[in-house]
């Protein structure tokens, strides 16, 4: 009996040890600030004519211009991947910049998209040129636009309009963005980055909340 006992010890106290400690990781790591304060969204309109806006959103922002067939699997995988676990909390969102003129394509990947979620949180959002190009060079970031102002490179973008990305990652040291077209870098990566940055918000707002009901100490 103390030999099973010893040997069930042996085994479940690493794995205990892990769970606590991931699970700390989730709960009180902070994801880097990588380019503070990128330029608002301004001038840009969704497919119902509305302004979008990246200030008190959490956003995860992609650029897919003029041609949206060559990004429709980039799109399906983040919808999956990241979307569908995502678009409940309150502030969370997608924006995907387009060129004007390609509101048609938009509408026909937003219909294969509501067949995987609601798109309430998801938009699509057309501008010029030269706002695209103004909100993507203010990332400041190692990712180019191609010819057609597109990239397969998503990125996550806070409240306060700022990066969020890692700063030591193992495989490229600063990361900027993720490339939706690997699924592992979504799945893993990108999924893990977009959960620490949500609970960062969920315990400030619980912060928050624990000190409004704290009744003061009358003088």
């Amino acid at each position: 009996m103390k030999k099973y006992l010893v040997l069930g010890i042996l085994f479940l106290l690493p794995i205990t040890a892990y769970v606590f400690f991931a699970s700390g990781v989730n709960n009180f790591a902070t994801l880097p600030i990588i380019t503070p304060t990128i330029s608002e969204l301004d001038g840009f309109k969704s497919l119902e004519g509305k302004p979008v806006k990246l200030e008190n959103h959490i956003t995860v922002l992609g650029f897919f211009g003029s041609d949206l067939e060559v990004h429709r699997a980039y799109a399906y995988n983040l919808a999956h991947k990241i979307y569908t676990k995502n678009h409940g909390f309150k502030e969370f969102q997608f924006v995907i910049l387009l060129p004007n003129g390609t509101e048609a394509q938009a509408k026909k990947i937003d219909q294969k998209l509501q067949e995987i979620a609601p798109t309430d949180s998801w938009h699509f959002a057309f501008g010029s040129a030269d706002a695209i190009n103004r909100v993507f060079n203010s990332l400041k970031s190692t990712i180019a636009l191609d010819s057609n102002f597109s990239s397969p490179y998503v990125f996550i973008v806070d409240k306060e309009r700022n990066l969020r990305g890692r700063d030591d990652d193992e495989d490229e040291g600063v990361m900027y963005g993720f490339d939706s077209s690997t699924i592992a870098e979504i799945n893993n990566k990108m999924s893990d980055d977009v959960k620490v940055l949500l609970a960062e918000y969920r315990r400030a707002l619980k912060k928050y909340n624990t000190s409004s009901e704290t009744p003061s100490i009358a003088e």
